[in-house]
């Protein structure tokens, strides 16, 4: 029998709710906004700023795999430019336009921000929602300064309502789990730092990639 709708959606929910993390947010000496397809995450990073939970703002992000060829710009640029329609002074941006993973996002977003003499006892970094865990692992890991205080935090939007014309269901589901494929192989190269995978969680992920949910995983040479 084949799988329905309501099939795919409990599983995929299931990894959803494991790459939360539902941290509580306070003020931070910086807001670092990864560049990724959805807008939304360049929206939440802007309504941060404007809410004045920290003075510095920044967007990081080359051209990825998944933005290639759908922006006229980098993503920080883009995004940067969606916070500046929604209010947010030009000239109190910060642009890391160079990186194209998520680990290059750490490291030169940390260079630039400190080439500016901010402050960085404390940073919001703001990521799509299936992106919160893999994030928060692969900070831990390459931003140079451990004592630095990390909350990650994404658009406040719900499974259901997440899926929209950029970002369609079916990609969002394969991203998430190839994501939780990198949350247990990436450890072991040096990537992230571990994460417990729940047995529940790791059974969704592997009748999801039977089901065929399988575009974003690792490519094995």
């Amino acid at each position: 029998m084949s799988p329905t709708t309501r099939d795919v959606d409990k599983l995929a929910k299931i990894i959803w709710d494991y790459h939360h993390l539902n941290h509580a947010l306070h003020n931070a000496d910086a807001i670092l906004v990864l560049g990724s397809l959805d807008t939304r995450v360049a929206e939440r990073g802007a309504q941060l700023f404007l809410a004045g939970y920290s003075k510095h703002l920044l967007f990081s992000g080359g051209v990825g795999a998944l933005t290639k060829g759908k922006f006229p710009k980098s993503e920080a640029e883009h995004f940067a430019d969606v916070a500046i329609s929604m209010g947010v002074p030009k000239d109190v941006i910060l642009l890391e336009p160079d990186s194209t993973n998520t680990g290059e996002n750490i490291r030169l977003s940390y260079e630039l921000l400190r080439a500016h003499k901010a402050p960085l006892a404390s940073v919001i970094v703001v990521q799509k929602p299936y992106m919160e865990r893999r994030t928060f692992a692969t900070f831990r890991k390459q931003w140079p300064d451990a004592s630095t205080e990390l909350m990650v935090t994404s658009p406040q939007i719900s499974y259901q309502d997440y899926p929209n014309a950029a970002n369609p269901k079916d990609l969002v589901i394969n991203v998430m789990v190839g994501d939780l494929q990198r949350i247990k192989e990436y450890p072991r190269l040096g990537f992230q730092i571990e994460q417990p995978i729940p047995a529940e969680v790791w059974a969704a992920y592997e009748q999801l990639v039977a089901m065929g949910f399988d575009k974003h995983l690792i490519q094995r040479s």
